[in-house]
């Protein structure tokens, strides 16, 4: 084994690293966390939403 086998092994590693963070991303199950992560730069101190538009 020389050192090209070597980075072929660890391209190949992130590779599907990759595609097992893409798959976790966008599975259904974690759509709603998602969005109420999406909500929080709306949300004031107390949980409210912001509504107020300046």
């Amino acid at each position: 084994m020389d050192i090209n086998d070597l980075r072929s092994a660890i391209t190949l590693l992130s590779f599907a690293a990759f595609i097992g963070i893409v798959a976790w991303a966008w599975a259904r199950s974690n759509r709603e966390r998602f969005d109420e992560a999406a909500q929080l730069p709306l949300v004031d101190e107390t949980g409210q939403e912001d509504t107020r538009h300046e």
